[in-house]
């Protein structure tokens, strides 16, 4: 029977409902996961299918959850997901904790991976609100802590609607705890190809090649004995490879705590790649989406990017916008009256970004300086930007705002400087030195982000001016596009 905190539920749920204003019925669908939602749905709860599935609009769906993380009903994790198998090889609580150095011991491979890349943002029910098994991890069978807790069932082989985990499934040929200090025993018929074992938890692996059983050696239905000893860190088979046919392995546990093990048989057809497929996976929350998301730089300000190392973004597009005339307006006003003025424009360009699912990094100045997962949505920010400031000024009346735009997308470094969430490098200083040819009112796009998907389509009805420029880091003239109009 599902245990539930009703007291500290309804709490929770009342903080959430007050934080800001929600769509009809999303307060009451998302209670509904929380009450009866299955195990693994709510141990790594994705706001994407969450809105998939229940009709609710996707930005509100991550505003929901992260507004939740806050309230503490959920707690967040960043998971650090194996391209090729979707085993989750890392869960960090905190994103200052999160490495993007990946080992995963069952494809035998490490690598560097990126906040936009395979790196995910899931959320778990708290367990002072509804224990799960899956919180337990101690107590969870040899099964649900595979198929459970540490396979991504989201990941499909490429091309497909195979689920790998279900592929995964027919090369299994054991899995088992294996307590310290004894040696445990699994039986396995073998196949051609070779052998990979796995200790999930801490990714120690080792691989053995499966060779052809020579039929004078071995008495027909005779077992080869597998001895491998595990220390805790490692595995150490005793042979580099075995015969096909029916085995034991025995595996002796000499370190201090118990370990686990899941014993693959990969067939020749796949031995024989010479790099294993990448998976397509359901469309989750990133980790490079969630930095550049509004109400997570608000929510959560004590998030951290290790200021030392920093964290590789593949691509993020930046948007700047500046202040023309700044001088004047200060001149003519007075410090103090222009001041509120160019704040009331902060919190309207604020606004904006929010409603097309980016954040402000900082201002500098009388400029701003933003962020957005999605180039399209950059550039639908930049265009909204300009009607509303059109309709500011006229509500207003003079002195008016009038803004100039550029914007640019690639690959950037996140960090923390100054205790804010900060970018650096090549693609924010071409978007900024791009924003530097607009003229009053109009936006300057890189060929980059002009090309990107969904953004020339957004632009018919436009006027747009395309010509040569020269940006600092790019040979030869750039290809830039003036928007007007």
């Amino acid at each position: 029977m599902t245990s539930i905190n009703e007291r500290l539920l309804e709490n929770k749920m009342t903080q959430i409902e007050q934080a800001r204003t929600w769509s009809p019925r999303v307060i009451s669908k998302f209670e509904t996961l929380i009450r009866g939602g299955d195990e693994v749905s709510l141990y790594r709860a994705n706001p994407l299918a969450f809105a998939r599935d229940r009709g609710v609009a996707e930005p509100e769906s991550i505003d929901l959850f992260l507004h939740a993380a806050r309230a503490g009903l959920v707690d967040m994790h960043w998971d650090i997901l194996c391209p090729h198998s979707g085993l989750v090889l890392e869960s960090f609580g905190r994103l200052r904790a999160l490495r993007s150095h990946f080992v995963c011991g069952l494809c035998d491979i490490e690598g560097q991976t990126e906040l936009d890349d395979f790196i995910e943002v899931s959320f778990s029910v708290s367990p002072q609100v509804r224990r799960l098994a899956l919180h337990d991890i101690d107590n969870l069978s040899i099964e649900d802590l595979h198929w459970k807790l540490k396979f991504a069932s989201s990941g499909r082989l490429p091309g497909g609607q195979t689920r790998f985990v279900d592929f995964l499934r027919s090369l299994v040929r054991g899995m088992t705890y294996l307590p310290s200090g004894l040696t445990t025993t699994l039986q396995a018929e073998i196949g051609p190809g070779s052998l990979s074992g796995v200790n999930v938890q801490t990714q120690a692996g080792f691989t053995l090649q499966v060779v052809l059983a020579p039929t004078t050696v071995q008495m027909p239905n005779t077992p080869t004995i597998i001895r491998i000893t595990y220390d805790g860190q490692r595995f150490t088979p005793a042979v580099s490879a075995v015969p096909s046919g029916a085995a034991v392995f025995e595996i002796s546990n000499t370190g201090a705590t118990r370990g686990s093990l899941l014993v693959i048989n990969w067939p020749p057809e796949i031995v024989s790649m010479p790099e294993k497929p990448t998976l397509e996976f359901d469309p989750y929350v990133s980790g490079g989406m969630l930095l550049t998301r509004q109400t997570f730089r608000k929510l959560f300000r004590s998030e951290r990017v290790d200021e030392e190392e920093g964290l590789g973004v593949r691509q993020v597009t930046f948007l700047f916008t500046d202040l023309k005339g700044s001088t004047a307006l200060y001149e003519r006003l007075g410090d103090l009256n222009a001041y509120a003025l160019v704040r009331e424009h902060f919190a309207l360009l604020d606004a904006i970004a929010h409603r097309h699912g980016g954040a402000i990094v900082k201002t500098i100045g009388d400029a701003v300086m933003a962020a957005f997962f999605r180039p399209v949505d950059a550039v639908a920010a930049a265009l909204n930007i300009l009607q509303e400031i059109g309709r500011f000024n006229h509500e207003h009346g003079p002195p008016t705002i009038i803004l100039k735009m550029g914007a640019h997308c690639g690959p950037s470094i996140a960090v923390t400087l100054n205790e804010n969430l900060d970018y650096f490098g090549q693609t924010v200083n071409i978007a900024a030195r791009v924003q530097s040819f607009a003229d009053a009112g109009e936006i300057c796009l890189t060929e980059a982000l002009y090309t990107a998907p969904g953004v020339r389509k957004l632009l018919v009805g436009h006027d747009v001016e395309e010509f040569g420029a020269p940006l600092r880091g790019v040979e030869g003239e750039a290809r830039v596009y003036r928007v007007t109009g």
